[in-house]
Order: structure tokens, then C-alpha cells, then sequence
């Protein structure tokens, strides 16, 4: 997708009514028209509202069928195709503009996804942390390969875990369940436990927090 718009950002496409030049926008998920897809995730769409065709069409519709409503210029890129499309507003399509930055940091996301699955098979074996908290700390990830991760926890005996897990709001409640008993078994496995002040680590056997100085059995 992202490479689709890169090219489609190279090119130019004008309005045939405002010889304005097309924005290239994200499609609709359904034709307006016949309910079936565009055969394109992007369009290029007229957003001047100054564009005749646009300042025009709401008369147009309200005289022809009573509704409130307009059009603008719309082709599809590798295609003959172009519609003027009805649309209900005046920030119709506006928040639907490409944004490639965000579509790069998406991108970049979804990479690092894939390459953190596919490194969870060697991650014990190469003391792999790094993959198994892309996956815990990522919220769009794959559920089920989230609690993959989490599995991994106590084989890899990493207590550098414990930060970034605990500092993690968990919208799945299942997951945050998981993680709590991954962390509490890694734990006791080492002997050490959560200061309840200051939440740093130490000692099982501690009376005073070494960090914060907190009386623990007060």
C-alpha cells in the first residue's frame, strides 16, 4: 500500500471543472453507487471547494432530489474511470488525504510485528527480550501472538522485563491477567519481589526497601 501511494503521489492529476490539481485520499470501503469496492485504495479527489462543479451541485441535488448534498471530481488512479461523486458535506474527504508519514510509521510497525513473530521460535535460545516486548507492548498486534510472548517471559529470565511491562496499560484484560502471573512467577524465580512504595526491585527476604527505605514490615 505504501509504495502504491508513493507512486500515486508522483503524479498529477487535475479537475476538469476547477483545473485545480486532485488530492490523493484513502478510498471509501464501499461504491457509493452499487455497494461493491473501487477496485483501488486510493482516489484522486477534487477538494477545492471553490471548484464549480462542488459550489454548483448543491442546488442540483436539492432541486432534483430534495436532499442536502454536492459533488466532487473524482478518478481512479490506472483507470479511464471518473465520477462526480455526491458527497454530504462541505469536509467530505478531508480526513481521508494520504498521509504518508503515518502510513511509514504504520509501516514500520507492522515490520517490526512480523519480524518479532517470526523470531519467537529462537528468542529463548538467543536471550531475544527485544521481540517478545514489541509483541506484549503492542496493542495492534495479534492477540494470540501477544500471549505467545507472554508465555516467554519466565523461560527467558530477563528481569529487565518488569519495567516496561508494568509501565503498560493492558486494554485486554485477559493478556494483562497473563502478563501479572508471568511477572509474579519470574519473580520469585529470581527471589525478588516489587517494593509496594517505590516498586523497585528487591530482595524477597527484605524488611527495609534498599531504594526508598520504606519500613516493610511496619
Amino acid at each position: 500500500m505504501l509504495s502504491a501511494a508513493l507512486k500515486y503521489l508522483e503524479e498529477e492529476h487535475t479537475c476538469p471543472h476547477c483545473n485545480k490539481e486532485l488530492t490523493l485520499c484513502h478510498a471509501p470501503p464501499v461504491h457509493v453507487g452499487d455497494g461493491l469496492g473501487w477496485g483501488s485504495e486510493f482516489l484522486f479527489i477534487c477538494l477545492n471547494n471553490d471548484c464549480p462543479l462542488f459550489v454548483k451541485g448543491w442546488k442540483y441535488i436539492e432541486d432534483q432530489y430534495g436532499h442536502v448534498g454536492s459533488y466532487r471530481h473524482m478518478e481512479i488512479p490506472n483507470s479511464n474511470e471518473t465520477y462526480n461523486m455526491m458527497v454530504a458535506g462541505n469536509d467530505a474527504f478531508t480526513g481521508s488525504i494520504v498521509d504518508v508519514e503515518a502510513m511509514k510509521a504504520k509501516n514500520e510497525r507492522h515490520l517490526k510485528e512480523r519480524e518479532a513473530v517470526a523470531a519467537l521460535d529462537s528468542c529463548v535460545e538467543q536471550g531475544d527480550l527485544d521481540s517478545v516486548l514489541t509483541l506484549i507492548l503492542d496493542e495492534r498486534a495479534k492477540l494470540a501472538d501477544r500471549k505467545r510472548a507472554v508465555e516467554l517471559l519466565v523461560p527467558l529470565n530477563d528481569l529487565a522485563c518488569v519495567e516496561p511491562i508494568r509501565n503498560m496499560t493492558f486494554r485486554d484484560t485477559s493478556l494483562e491477567q497473563l502478563t501479572n502471573m508471568a511477572l509474579s512467577t519470574l519473580l520469585a524465580n529470581n527471589f525478588v519481589k516489587e517494593c509496594p512504595f517505590c516498586t523497585e526491585l528487591i530482595k524477597s527476604r527484605a524488611t527495609v526497601c534498599k531504594h526508598c527505605q520504606k519500613d516493610l514490615e511496619g
